[in-house]
């Protein structure tokens, strides 16, 4: 919960305010039974009705503070809450922005997202509940059991009696709970995962009649979170039945113990009239102070999520400090490599090497095409060379420069790159093309028509026209236009197409590389992709195969020397020593 208090404490005077006024209007409510025991017990019997109505408006005075407190206070614990959420809100989005992509792959996106939500809502109610609650209900209880004790200290003494048997039961359900709720917030990150895949991929499910299995899966998880609940349920509720049942118990006796006193003359109607009331105040005080236990349980489970993403690794830190980096300078000279790879290894978390000994060297202004198998690493090598994930042995190069010693934008300024599955956003053409870049709408222009998007996009209602989420509103291949032109756009130092041109048929594929070839010659470009026709006339074409190189050279090269080129070669252009013509 510590990582909650540092949010809340730029709010300090705000809820020492807030406290204040409600701890006034609390003591207000506690006031008042005391006030009417003296008007029944001391005033009535002097037949003096002035009194009574003086007495009687004091009555009135002391509800009115107690409302207008109550709900000041309130207002302002509600406005604390908020902020404080708003903020926590805001940090969680720029961590998770910011986490490295190992980090990602570790939380999952489902948990992300219930971590953004569900939890930082538990710890809004909270906040809220602890300044409504919180100082009210110990107040009301400590108040309660002080002014019963100045009315009548025996009937005080055996009420009380039954408060360290509430407290331990508290204790022992609220640890319980933690343990609870955080099973819980795990089905709940199972189930998010599940409606995230199906909204995702409901085109697919609608189109395979796999309705059923998937309506199957959901119920298995909806069914595992609802047992959790319950489980959770039947605990925490054992308290409030619990609790009234002591309390009860207590008031029989009080009830008991005071018709003796009233009988016997050592107590008077009023007091115990005023002290059945303190009774009910002081129950229900102590009832509000489960809720504070149950609900205390549950935004635990959520602060000890949270706080987890906010230590995870940032991207950020992974940079090599300024200080080593500022000894090293780029060398922007014709002379060295613009990329270089140098014995490169890398592997995700417990598993075998993906890439394992890459070498090569990509000169300035040069196009490399990767081709090879799915699954053989092509994409790693770009993500490896725009640091998304670090490399476990090795060097990677731009410029002469170790990129471990480069900032994280100015390593990534350098790109402008289209990924498989990359995103368009709900937004116009011309904001999804410049995604907050200082690109002007001419560069953007420029890029669509080299990108072959620029016809379509006139014909959607030109650069201001509304894109859907995830563009649904067009189709595969204008999507990967659009992802292209986003790429082009600023004419990036190196360009990356990974796959990016797999919707487009071969008359619009040609006229892109020729646009490529003729508009940016001056940028570095790394083409992934499946098809021969897209990279045959590179510089150079990489063949890659389960993480290894097998085969680097020219076109005609590879037909002669590379066996798996060979195969894919006659796959798609019938093979042989006339492929390349």
């Amino acid at each position: 919960m510590n990582t909650v208090l540092q949010y809340v404490k730029p709010y300090t005077k705000r809820i020492a305010l807030g406290l204040s006024i409600k701890t006034i209007g609390t003591l207000m409510d506690l006031f008042i039974p005391w006030i009417l025991s003296h008007i029944i017990d001391n005033v009535i019997p002097t037949g003096n009705i002035p009194m009574v109505i003086i007495w009687g408006g004091g009555m009135i005075i002391c509800s009115i503070l107690a409302i207008v407190g109550n709900i000041s206070a309130n207002r302002m614990a509600a406005s604390v809450a908020r902020d404080t959420t708003k903020r926590l809100r805001h940090d969680l989005f720029v961590k998770i922005s910011f986490l490295s992509n190992t980090e990602v792959d570790k939380f999952t996106i489902p948990t992300l997202i219930s971590r953004m939500t569900t939890d930082s809502y538990a710890i809004h109610h909270l906040v809220g509940m602890l300044q409504r609650i919180g100082v009210r209900a110990p107040i009301l209880l400590l108040g309660g059991i002080g002014i019963t004790l100045f009315l009548d200290a025996t009937l005080t003494l055996a009420m009380i009696a039954i408060l360290p048997l509430a407290a331990l039961l508290i204790i022992l359900i609220s640890r319980i709970g933690v343990k609870l709720y955080r099973k819980i917030q795990i089905a709940v990150d199972d189930m998010v995962r599940v409606v995230r895949e199906n909204a995702t991929g409901i085109r697919v499910i609608k189109a395979l009649s796999k309705s059923e299995h998937e309506r199957g899966r959901f119920q298995s998880v909806n069914e595992d979170l609802t047992k959790k609940e319950k489980n959770a349920a039947l605990i925490m509720s054992t308290i409030n039945p619990a609790m009234s049942f002591l309390m009860n118990a207590g008031f029989v006796v009080v009830i008991v113990l005071g018709a003796y006193r009233v009988n016997e003359g050592t107590s008077e109607i009023g007091k115990i009239i005023a002290f059945m009331t303190y009774f009910t105040i002081i129950l229900n005080a102590l009832m509000s102070i489960t809720r504070i236990f149950t609900m205390t349980s549950k935004a635990t489970a959520s602060a000890d999520r949270i706080k987890e993403v906010l230590d995870a690794q940032n991207e950020r830190d992974i940079t090599v400090a300024e200080e080593d980096a500022s000894n090293i300078e780029e060398d922007t000279s014709m002379n060295i490599p613009h990329i270089e790879f140098r014995n490169v290894s890398f592997r995700y978390d417990n598993s075998k090497f993906l890439i394992n000994n890459v070498s090569f060297s990509l000169p300035h202004k040069a196009t490399l095409g990767i081709i090879g198998a799915t699954g053989s690493g092509k994409t790693t090598l770009a993500q490896l060379l725009m640091r998304f994930y670090d490399i476990k042995s090795g060097e990677i190069l731009i410029n002469g420069k170790d990129i471990r010693y480069m900032t994280l934008y100015d390593l990534r300024s350098k790109f402008g790159v289209v990924f498989q599955n990359d995103t368009l956003f709900k937004s116009t053409v011309e904001e999804n093309l410049s995604l907050g870049r200082d690109i002007d709408l001419i560069q953007i222009k420029e890029a669509a028509q080299h990108a072959q998007a620029a016809g379509f996009i006139e014909e959607a209602g030109g650069f201001d026209a509304e894109v859907a989420i995830k563009g649904m509103n067009f189709s595969g291949g204008q999507k990967q236009r659009m992802l292209l032109s986003r790429a082009l756009a600023g004419k990036p130092e190196i360009i990356i197409l990974d796959d990016a041109s797999s919707a487009l048929d071969y008359k619009t594929d040609a006229k892109l590389r020729a646009a490529l070839n003729t508009n940016y010659k001056d940028s570095t470009k790394m083409i992934i992709t499946q098809r021969i026709s897209s990279v045959m006339h590179a510089d150079q074409i990489m063949v890659i195969d389960e993480g290894k190189i097998i085969g680097l050279g020219k076109h005609e090269d590879l037909i002669k020397d590379c066996q798996l080129y060979q195969e894919i070669s006659a796959s798609q252009l019938g093979g042989g020593e006339d492929a390349s013509s």
